[in-house]
């Protein structure tokens, strides 16, 4: 599994949908989970983005599609970000 930062900026509509019900953040969590992948840690944060989600996927294409459906709903933007640890990182510029 790859793992991913999928940091997250929510329209109006979206924050009218949490103001009204949060806990559809939770059922936002297990419809990305119900399409193969597994949600790390979750974060709310005050910015330029609103929340980071640390997602693993089984590829980028499982990954590409939770972005896509997401945004279809129209009531959030994305970036989506594919994270290497940094053991593997490091071991990758020593084999080079």
């Amino acid at each position: 599994m790859s793992t991913y930062v999928m940091l997250s900026t929510i329209g109006p509509d979206g924050w009218e949908t949490v103001r009204e019900r949060p806990d559809r953040i939770h059922e936002v969590t297990r419809e990305v989970e119900a399409m193969g992948c597994r949600v790390i840690a979750q974060y709310a944060v005050m910015g330029q983005y609103d929340f980071v989600n640390i997602v693993e996927a089984p590829d980028a294409k499982t990954m590409a599609r939770v972005a896509v459906m997401l945004a279809a709903r129209g009531t959030m933007r994305s970036t989506t970000l594919q994270a290497i640890p940094l053991h593997e990182f490091i071991e990758t510029l020593k084999e080079g």
